[in-house]
């Protein structure tokens, strides 16, 4: 098979380089994918930089989710078979022509869409449903705040939490396009942080029961000050910083409850579990359209170097993919 590899095969830092690879051998309960697109995520150039290594027994190729038809099962998978068009989150190994992934990450591609399109929605689904409404317990009737409102993760958020019956869907976003199309993907409120304070906006609107964050640094503090009394902030990154200085006070007075997590090191079943989650609760939407994607731009799998430096400066909107 051929995959994107550093050229001292996954030493930080390295120029990508299309490589022949020996192909993945589906193991216990795995499938194994020919991937049609690859999805990009901030955690790639993390991995890139040598600031997140693959966990133990991951593939040191770069990629989190892909998108393909299933050509091998292994031992024990049953679910899917040869020629099923599946959507999978992987540990490693996207930046690929074949993936190996256990069967309970993958989710079947809804008929009449296009393979390429599916790779859009695995991670970040996965991500939110594991964040906003497993941890942060986000219920109907709740006011949601969305950081990075257009990036991959947060096109998603808005979409799912407004299906979900949030009362009113925050989202905060870089220019007035992609303020546009926050509120078209469902936010009532979307905040120009270059021009206007999230904080003093949200609070004017009353205030967010869940935050999600991928800024950190002084994000922090602002989030404690839009909070309502009892609400839930959580952070999946810190792109502006993980060391802050925090006031706790309102943390105290409000009953807040500050969280983070992570989903690419988790076991199998874990993983499983969300993935189950996310298809009874919210694929039946994606498959209706009420859920769709947004995709920014493909780069043939060749280009990953080109892809990576689309996402790093940071004006994209919605999805990045690979093809292969």
């Amino acid at each position: 098979m051929t995959g994107m590899m550093t050229a001292a095969h996954g030493e930080p830092g390295q120029k990508l380089a299309l490589m022949d690879l020996p192909r993945p051998v589906p193991g216990q309960g795995e499938i194994l994918i020919e991937v049609a697109a690859a999805g990009l995520n901030r955690a790639d150039l993390a991995q890139r930089a040598g600031r997140y290594p693959p966990p133990a027994g991951a593939s040191p190729i770069l990629g989190l989710e892909v998108s393909g038809t299933v050509i091998e099962t292994g031992p024990g998978a049953s679910r899917f078979k040869p020629g099923d068009r599946v959507c999978a989150l992987l540990a490693g190994g996207g930046y690929a022509s074949h993936a190996a992934v256990d069967e309970g990450s993958a989710l079947p591609v809804p008929e009449g869409m296009d393979l390429v399109t599916a790779a859009c929605f695995p991670e970040a689904m996965m991500t939110v449903w594991a964040n906003v409404f497993d941890r942060a317990g986000l219920k109907p009737g709740e006011a949601f705040l969305c950081h990075g409102a257009t990036s991959g993760i947060g096109v998603m958020a808005l979409q799912m939490a407004r299906v979900a019956g949030a009362s009113h869907v925050f989202g905060t976003a870089g220019s007035a396009d992609k303020c546009a199309l926050a509120r078209d993907l469902g936010a009532d409120l979307a905040i120009n942080y270059r021009e206007e304070d999230f904080e003093a906006a949200v609070k004017a609107a009353g205030g967010a029961d869940v935050i999600l964050d991928m800024v950190g640094g002084d994000y922090v503090q602002k989030n404690i000050g839009a909070a309502k009394v009892d609400g839930r902030i959580i952070n999946i990154a810190y792109q502006s910083g993980m060391s802050v200085t925090v006031n706790f006070g309102l943390v105290l007075m409000k009953r807040l409850s500050l969280m983070a997590t992570t989903l690419r090191a988790r076991p199998a079943p874990e993983k499983s579990r969300i993935r189950a989650a996310v298809e009874l609760d919210f694929w039946p939407h994606v498959a209706s359209g009420r859920i769709r994607a947004v995709l920014d731009s493909t780069y043939p799998l060749a280009e990953a170097e080109a892809a990576l430096a689309r996402m790093e400066e940071g004006g994209h909107s919605g999805k990045i993919l690979l093809t292969v």
